[in-house]
């Protein structure tokens, strides 16, 4: 911020705000925390969406000397009050329709909770006044009415704006002292507090900074990941951190104004999860791209999920990207990254690539705890700088987590002989039918080749023949255009006996319109679980 006062730090829609302008939002809004009462260690809790507000208030609590915890705004109410009590948060800074609508209903709940910093999205988007009236009024930007609440003290966020600078310095333990008190997704369970120190969050920067080869102050970035999600921050936190610019986008699903940004801003380094880079190579307006924009693109990074090989090649062919993309892997425990595909180096599609610098990676098999063979399935289990201590205020799961020094994931894998990890399911995704284990990421990777499926997803269903054994169930989105018919049935029917193994193959067929998916683009498989038993 102070090598590069002048720079862009952000657009936002028609905004646009300097690295020096950041930079005193952000010490506007520590001092406030600091003279409302906030000690070294008080959580934060940041509930919004893409916006400057965030990263001011991300960056604020960090100076403040407190912690700062991501919440999604599309949690329920029930999660929202287990969220702010889990973490004992002290603050937090959310949107007017999401205090009117939400946190009125549970602010006699949450004890712990003293400050309540409310914004509009419509606050800073350097946007006519007319046109934000009117979207207002046709309820095309959504507002809540803010009123006072009984001992709790309730300011808007451009009042914490006026705040006269007057920084307290904090110091700060760096190996030991909280930075993040991240959520983990959700999909598998109820969410955990997962513990991440400064040290953890610059030793990812660095390791993400050296791999990636960038030079200050000479990229402009675009990332539709959320920022109350590690995935986003992180790349937010990396931006800032090397005086990237970054183009924030507030709603993922409105592909067209993404592609329009990328068009106006152009960015050199995109990050998205593959649902949303499929979702461009399919929209009208991709074509619409000037070929020396896209050529100025260095590296497209998706991570989050699977992306699928013949995905892949179909995308950089649409885009002209050949290798260009570049597949990541990590989660919210370490930081998040730990593999990623070289940059300078050999890409190899359908891979992670490999451990960062400092980091190391076993496969081990999930029933023994021993190491696998080479191009054999195992849990991946690791060490590094970046990894989680363990999470908040949970004991038990964080010694069934971490054992002996290494963090288990949950994520089974196969290294190859050069080293580079492919995915292969979650440990809790993983099927065994009749004693065989059925990888659900494989099979859908098999299945997504298919020219008519878009999306895919495999459960296990109990067998109620067979005590301890599955049923294979495929959950399908075709895409769109295709017409669900008893041809296209019987025909991806067919792929699938020719391809998959006998015990692979699904034995119950479902088409969806829509796959459920979290806000940052996984399928929610734990839901489609859920459902699925309901049936039963």
């Amino acid at each position: 911020m102070q090598k590069f006062p002048e720079k862009p730090a952000l657009y936002f829609m028609k905004m646009m705000m300097t690295f020096k302008e950041l930079r005193e939002w952000t010490h506007c809004f520590a001092t406030f925390l600091q003279k409302n009462g906030l000690k070294k260690g008080d959580v934060v809790t940041i509930n919004l969406p893409n916006c400057p507000q965030y990263m001011a208030a991300h960056f604020g609590t960090l100076l403040a000397g407190g912690v700062s915890s991501g919440c999604s705004p599309l949690l329920s109410l029930n999660e929202y009050e287990y969220q702010i009590n889990d973490s004992k948060a002290k603050f937090i800074v959310t949107l007017d329709v999401i205090y009117e609508k939400i946190l009125t209903k549970i602010l006699d709940k949450v004890p712990n909770l003293e400050c309540i910093i409310t914004t509009n999205i419509s606050d800073y988007m350097g946007l006519p006044k007319l046109i934000i009236f009117l979207g207002k009024v046709l309820k095309k930007i959504p507002k809540g009415k803010v009123t006072p609440w009984p001992g709790k003290k309730v300011v808007l966020f451009n009042e914490v704006l006026e705040t006269e600078i007057d920084l307290k310095e904090v110091s700060i333990n760096v190996k030991n002292d909280l930075a993040l008190l991240q959520y983990t997704g959700g999909t598998t369970g109820l969410p955990k507090g997962t513990e991440l120190t400064h040290f953890n969050i610059i030793s990812n920067l660095v390791q993400i900074q050296r791999w990636l080869n960038v030079e200050p102050g000479k990229d402009i970035s675009l990332s539709a990941f959320p920022t109350f999600h590690l995935a986003g921050l992180a790349f937010c936190q990396l931006s800032v951190s090397y005086s990237d610019t970054q183009i924030l986008i507030v709603n993922p699903r409105d592909i067209k104004h993404l592609i329009k940004e990328i068009i106006d801003k152009k960015p050199n380094l995109l990050v998205n999860v593959p649902t949303l880079y499929l979702s461009m190579k399919n929209h009208p307006l991709i074509k619409k791209i000037p070929k020396e924009v896209l050529e100025g693109i260095r590296v497209f990074a998706s991570g989050a999920a699977p992306f699928p090989e013949k995905a892949i090649h179909d995308f950089e062919a649409t885009l002209s990207a050949q290798n260009k993309v570049m597949e990541v892997y990590g989660m919210t425990e370490t930081s998040p990254i730990l593999t990623m595909n070289p940059f300078l180096g050999k890409k190899k599609i359908g891979t992670v690539g490999l451990p960062v610098s400092d980091t190391e990676i076993r496969l081990v098999d999930v029933e023994t705890g021993e190491d696998v063979e080479i191009g054999k399935p195992g849990e991946i289990i690791c060490k590094g700088p970046q990894v989680t201590r363990g999470y908040y205020n949970k004991p038990d799961a964080t010694s069934k987590t971490i054992i002996d020094g290494w963090f288990h994931t949950g994520d089974v894998g196969i290294l190859d002989e050069d080293g580079y990890l492919r995915i292969v399911d979650r440990t809790k995704d993983m099927l065994i039918v009749s004693g065989y284990k059925v990888y659900s990421v494989h099979v859908e990777e098999i299945m997504t080749k298919h020219p008519n499926i878009e999306l895919m997803a495999i459960i296990g269903i109990p067998d109620p023949d067979r005590p301890g054994s599955e049923i294979v169930k495929a959950i399908i989105q075709l895409k769109e255009g295709v017409k669900l018919s008893e041809s296209v049935k019987t025909n991806i029917e067919e792929y699938a006996s020719t391809n998959l193994s006998k015990y692979e193959m699904p034995k119950i067929w479902e088409y969806s319109d829509a796959l459920p998916l979290t806000a940052i683009g996984k399928v929610l498989k734990r839901q489609l679980r859920e459902e699925a038993h309901k049936e039963l």
